[in-house]
């Protein structure tokens, strides 16, 4: 590296960019943090509403009926398509917890098996008992304090779902006149074209992610289901559901979604045999769906780093909790298309990307040839 050279990228000019970039992204951090409860429903509401018009364009590729059906009634049938499948997803979840009830005194003494097998296999002198247990638990834990936060955890969840609803309403209101805007937004055609460019290149992206993931996830909840229904794994179906859901989250997920089910199989069977051969055939599900099948299907069309990836998971958990794990993917995504577009900080997208390559010329050469 030249003298020169050197100097134009440790120049006070470009340090003075860092400092400021840098106080910026911890005030913008800031923010994010403290207005959690704002932004995570507005980025969901959005999310949906991608997955609504993927499912909308999916329609008009119905057989007869499907070049035939107007706008409003593809997306109709869209919302209509996800109210029955979180509809579902809510029954299984009731159903299943109306089981746990019936079925908690046999598990119980199952459970209680298991720990005194572990207690004895690390040599304690006294085998515990559920009186033992619940007097150790009980002396540590406030049973209000439990009671009060689940119910503020239902009803905060509860009151999200619906705000997430009127986003979604309302930023389909939107849909329709936002080009118009968009054209209207500058009188200069290339501050124009600069933006069209960005949100088709988010729009592609992420929903290809979503649409792509979505699949790969739903056919990974199919096949875990039957590797867990032979061996008559209780709640094999909400099971299912809960990897299919897991493995939207980068890396921890598919870990976390394999762990579960086998956890609850040391408790059904108790047998090393069984939980073993549970374990590694999810397990291999998991690494032949999550190696060959989403990289074939998803291609490069998220060009993030995995270390990138893994950071975003860290820095969004952070912020948002599990809202953020579930979002750190597209919201990353948006970030480095957005960084690309500007000479300042396309470098930063160009360390965050996968292989250095960005879509789309840089802001000073589309300036040079318009």
């Amino acid at each position: 590296m030249t003298p020169r050279s050197a100097q134009s990228v440790l120049g006070p000019d470009r340090l003075q960019s860092v400092a400021y970039g840098a106080g910026l992204a911890v005030v913008v951090g800031w923010v994010l943090y403290i207005g959690k409860q704002v932004f995570v429903p507005i980025v969901f509401g959005v999310l949906v509403v991608y997955v609504i018009i993927g499912l909308a364009r999916v329609a008009t590729a119905l057989p007869v009926v499907g070049p035939r059906l107007p706008a409003w009634s593809r997306y109709a049938l869209s919302i209509i398509g996800i109210t029955i499948a979180l509809f579902a997803g809510v029954r299984l979840v009731v159903n299943n917890v109306g089981r746990v009830v019936q079925l908690a005194p046999t598990y119980q003494d199952a459970l209680l098996a298991r720990i005194q097998s572990g207690a004895e296999f690390f040599g304690m002198e006294t085998a515990p008992t559920w009186t033992t247990l619940r007097e150790q638990v009980l002396e540590r834990v406030q049973l209000e304090d439990v009671i009060g936060t689940t119910v503020v955890s239902v009803t905060a969840l509860a009151a999200t779902l619906l705000l997430v609803l009127l986003y979604v309403v309302f930023l389909l209101l939107e849909k329709r006149v936002f080009p118009d805007k968009l054209q209207r937004l500058s009188d200069d055609p290339r501050d124009v074209s600069r933006v069209r460019h960005v949100l088709e290149g988010i729009n592609t992206r992420i929903g290809q992610y979503l649409g792509v993931k979505t699949l790969v996830n739903v056919l990974l909840a199919v096949v875990s289901w039957l590797i867990m229904a032979p061996f008559n794994v209780e709640f094999a179906g909400f099971w299912a559901v809960v990897i299919g859901v897991l493995n939207y989250v980068p890396y921890i997920g598919s870990f976390v979604g394999v762990l579960l089910p086998v956890a609850w199989s040391i408790v059904q069977f108790g047998d090393l045999g069984t939980v073993l051969t549970l374990l590694v055939l999810l397990s291999a599900a998991q690494f032949a769906i999550g190696s060959f099948l989403d990289p074939y299907l998803m291609g490069d069309s998220m060009n993030l780093s995995p270390f990138v990836i893994l950071a975003s998971l860290a820095i969004w958990s952070g912020l948002w909790g599990i809202p953020g794990a579930f979002l750190a993917v597209p919201i990353t995504a948006v970030l480095v298309i957005v960084l690309s577009q500007f000479h300042g900080t396309r470098p930063i997208a160009v360390l965050m990307s996968r292989n250095g390559q960005l879509d789309g010329p840089r802001e000073d050469e589309r300036a040079s040839s318009a």
